[in-house]
């Protein structure tokens, strides 16, 4: 240990709309010391998710509310430093997700599970084998009921999530349609991932004949990171007896004022579209298969990532801040500190 202090992010203000700087700060606190059947974990990575803006508002949700002056909490992936708990050992790498937004954290061993840093870098385990990447697991093979001959949009394809579900669905061997407002992550999804149509939806005259163009036959899921006019766009375009999962919808987790919905939610009802949203929390009995699933795809070279890092603590809320004006290519993570102490 090389420091007596700890240093956290607190929400100081809820944020109205876009959330600035001035919503957080940096505070430094005494360094936690575990107790019984506790373990002290000095984190090397932590997350930050679009998901996290919910939890700012003060009302229920299927996450509790971040507290004000308090630390905040998240993804996480550290080295154990000190145990009292026989199920990890000083030295072991885990991933959590309770203890991020500090730079060190305790914990009981619930809800903590080890990884191995020589399968993958370790702020893999926070996006695509972490919960982004199982997110796009359980939406597309429970939720959308994927099956091989399925055309498959995405939205929000060059986020943590999308890109995950992009390669899923081309590993199953759909026909795979993502939508970005970047041509860099376009391509790479294009190049890297083998997806088949890519649409910039911030250059088209119009999104629902660019989705038209690219689907002629029409699309059979469509996984639905977005909302908005992509989700009108999608049922639309959808074949009859799709099937829409329904994982966030960023465009409007900053919005001030209720936002109109789908003008044409009418058509689900001649379409027989099946619409699902779903919490990835709740689908934890599909993580053995998903650690099946990655671990063969990733040697079998079918599985591709990508990163921006932030370093440093004290950059974790301008990191967060970035995900909604896209700034991010695949998963945003913080690095707190070196892998390996010397």
């Amino acid at each position: 240990m090389t420091s007596n202090v700890n240093r956290e992010i607190h929400l100081v203000s809820r944020p109205v709309g876009v959330p600035v700087l001035e919503n957080f700060d940096m505070v430094e606190a005494p360094m936690p010391a575990p107790g019984k059947g506790e373990l002290l974990i000095r984190n090397v990575w932590m997350s930050v998710d679009p998901y996290m803006r919910g939890r700012m508002y003060d009302r229920k949700s299927y996450a509790p509310p971040f507290q004000l002056n308090e630390a905040m909490g998240g993804g996480h992936v550290g080295q154990v430093m000190e145990s009292d708990n026989a199920d990890f050992a000083v030295g072991d790498y885990v991933v959590g997700f309770m203890g991020g937004w500090r730079e060190y954290c305790v914990s009981d061993g619930q809800m903590l599970e080890k990884v191995e840093p020589n399968l993958a870098p370790l702020s893999a385990y926070l996006g695509t084998f972490g919960m982004p990447g199982f997110t796009a697991y359980a939406g597309l093979l429970r939720i959308a009921e994927l099956k091989s001959s399925d055309t498959v949009f995405v939205s929000g394809a060059g986020g943590a999530v999308g890109t995950v579900a992009c390669q899923i669905a081309k590993i199953k061997g759909c026909k795979v349609i993502a939508s970005a407002g970047s041509d860099d992550k376009l391509e790479w999804l294009k190049n890297e991932c083998g997806v088949d149509e890519i649409i910039n939806y911030k250059k088209v005259d119009s999104l629902n004949e660019a989705v038209k163009a690219a689907a002629p036959d029409g699309i059979d899921v469509y996984y639905e990171n977005v909302g908005g006019e992509h989700l009108e766009v999608a049922i639309n375009q959808m074949n009859p007896f799709g099937r829409i999962a329904a994982c966030g919808m960023i465009s409007q987790y900053n919005a001030t004022e209720p936002m109109p919905g789908p003008s044409n939610m009418a058509m689900i009802v001649g379409k027989s579209i099946k619409i699902q949203g779903f919490i990835q929390t709740f689908h934890l009995d599909l993580r053995p298969e998903f650690v099946k699933d990655m671990g063969t795809w990733l040697a079998e070279g079918k599985l591709k990532w990508r990163e921006t890092v932030k370093d440093g603590i004290e950059n974790a809320p301008a990191a967060f801040i970035g995900l909604f004006s896209g700034d991010n290519a695949g998963k945003m993570v913080v690095r707190l500190g070196p892998d390996t102490l010397d």
